[in-house]
């Protein structure tokens, strides 16, 4: 499959190797250009391109930078890609880093927001796991312990699609519903960075409480601003803590 990419930080560039590692024609582009892909390309044997070159003759496209730099892409960035071509978004808004986005904090989901800059029907994948569990956390098919990605989109062509992508890549894919839902995957979610399975998955989606996602996730930052980062199963075991309940 051909997929462009357009975003290399840590999301963006685990997809990137994952992807790469199943044999995808993948393209990759960011804000500073080719040239600062060179190393990831030389790595991964992903092709650098210019944003605008990302988007053109690819089967999928994956939109992985922040949610405040979603408005500086091109207005056309998507003018002249067939309606046929799916367009992920894997991205989270956080206040602190992206500043205040008046209609999210309004009420309107973030990935609905997203779609209406770019003008284009998205699906939400991907923005619930850490970067490190994209690349070290895929597992067979059958695994009892194998990860699952929920995928949120109001497309099923699209959604069959990302489906077959997120198994390929070592990860059971969960339908979760319409892009309006997608707010049940954000951050302080019971399926944020949990980790959760295909058995599990399900019944934290359906009871993941709206009113109170910003107050758990603030909690986590808080934590981690107290206590660090650590590593990627003590961030899994604190989200699970607070998420939990």
């Amino acid at each position: 499959m051909k997929i462009g990419i357009i975003g290399s930080g840590g999301v963006g560039e685990a997809l990137v190797r994952n992807l790469r590692d199943q044999g995808h024609d993948v393209r990759v582009a960011n804000s500073r250009g080719p040239q600062s892909l060179a190393a990831l390309a030389a790595e991964t044997g992903a092709k650098p391109v210019t944003v605008a070159d990302a988007v053109r003759d690819v089967d999928l496209i994956i939109v992985s930078i922040p949610q405040g730099k979603i408005p500086v892409l091109p207005k056309d960035l998507l003018a002249g890609v067939p309606k046929t071509v799916p367009v992920i978004e894997t991205g989270n808004y956080y206040p602190a880093r992206d500043g205040a986005i008046a209609e999210i904090d309004n009420g309107m989901v973030e990935s609905v927001w997203v779609a209406k800059h770019l003008n284009r029907p998205v699906l939400k994948v991907f923005n619930n796991i850490f970067q490190v569990a994209i690349r070290e956390g895929r597992r067979a098919k059958g695994a009892v312990d194998r990860f699952a990605l929920p995928i949120a989109g109001d497309d099923p062509a699209a959604k069959a699609l990302v489906s077959k992508l997120v198994d390929e890549m070592g990860f059971d894919p969960i339908d979760a519903g319409t892009l309006a839902e997608s707010w049940r995957q954000q951050p302080g979610s019971k399926v944020y960075a949990t980790d959760l399975t295909k058995d599990t998955m399900p019944e934290a989606l359906a009871k993941t409480d709206l009113a109170v996602l910003n107050q758990r996730f603030t909690a986590m930052v808080t934590h981690i601003q107290e206590n660090g980062m650590g590593s990627w199963h003590d961030l899994r075991d604190l989200a699970r803590g607070l998420f939990s309940a």
